[in-house]
């Protein structure tokens, strides 16, 4: 399977941002993980702070052979109607990740645009988040 992970801004500061609601690993660590826990599956990843080439990411997956999109947009979540739009485009499996609860946390974290059109969302088991969308892609795809 291939799968494309895309990252949305300060996910790049993982281990020194906040490590009480992210924790202490960083990016690396966590795409680490994944690689060891699936090493026959192909994992593309990719982290921006920039909302465009966040959009453009999504876009390219248009005419690319990936299976599922497993995303964290961060903030952007929240917030980005461009990228929300761009998901919209997508045929493939997507499962949006979020290391914390979003549910326990600030109002304005309990909606994601994003979310809306995610084939599922999977929200506050740290590191574990991303293991458990790559599971949920796997069942998802199965189930087709």
């Amino acid at each position: 399977m291939k799968l494309s992970i895309l990252n949305g801004p300060n996910l790049n500061m993982l281990g020194t941002r906040d490590p009480e609601h992210y924790g202490a690993e960083t990016l690396e660590d966590i795409e680490q993980l994944l690689t060891e826990t699936f090493p026959d599956d192909e994992l593309i990843f990719f982290q921006s702070n920039l909302e465009g080439e966040l959009v453009e990411a999504i876009q390219s997956l248009l005419k690319s052979d990936v299976d599922g999109l497993i995303a964290n947009f961060g903030g952007y979540s929240h917030t980005s109607v461009a990228i929300r739009d761009a998901l919209d485009l997508l045929e493939i499996p997507i499962v949006e990740v979020h290391l914390s609860n979003i549910h326990a946390r600030e109002e304005f974290r309990e909606q994601t645009l994003t979310g809306r059109i995610a084939d599922g969302i999977i929200t506050g088991f740290g590191k574990h988040s991303y293991v458990l969308g790559v599971y949920a892609i796997q069942r998802l795809i199965a189930d087709q």
